[in-house]
């Protein structure tokens, strides 16, 4: 994609959030994210729902997690999930698994910014997302990619293969 300075980034912006209201109204999803009780994993489900409510409904997986969540988005919702890993400190470990959304394709970004990290611009290097551009901060970025350690398993739908993941991790 070409950028074509700040007052385009504003009218797709406001675009984006508009399409993104629309979508709230007429595609409900009940649940973004689920806390557990544990502190050092967590399970981001990116576009798969079901995998979310099989995740959430199961209780001896959500005590070893301190959250599982979906990620839809491959800026404003990784902006949210890099705020999140900031703020617990205790968080190691990000498993990302279930389907990638075929447009935004925010679990591509999301190994990407791990490996490569971002431009000064906020965005993210060598992402093949449409609009992969962040407000999250440098800083706040590396803390990311220095503390928490991704676990690749996008398309892994399987829940008995992802808690063995997270048995290992444990």
């Amino acid at each position: 994609m070409v950028w074509f300075g700040n007052d385009s980034i504003l009218i797709y912006e406001k675009i984006e959030n508009c399409i993104g209201e629309i979508c709230k109204h007429l595609l409900p999803i009940k649940h973004e994210h689920y806390i557990g009780n544990g502190s050092a994993i967590a399970i981001c489900t990116l576009s798969s729902i079901r995998l979310l409510t099989e995740i959430s409904n199961d209780t001896k997986l959500m005590n070893e997690l301190a959250i599982v969540g979906r990620l839809l988005s491959e800026n404003k919702g990784i902006d949210e999930l890099i705020n999140y890993c900031v703020v617990n400190k205790q968080l190691e470990h990000l498993v990302i698994c279930g389907r990638d959304s075929r447009g935004h394709r925010a679990g591509e970004s999301l190994i990407a910014l791990s490996k490569n990290g971002m431009t000064k611009e906020g965005i993210i290097i060598n992402s093949k997302s449409p609009r992969p551009q962040l407000r999250s901060s440098y800083e706040e970025v590396e803390i990311f990619r220095n503390r928490i350690i991704i676990h690749n398993l996008i398309d892994e739908t399987d829940l008995n293969r992802i808690r063995s993941l997270v048995e290992e991790l444990i």
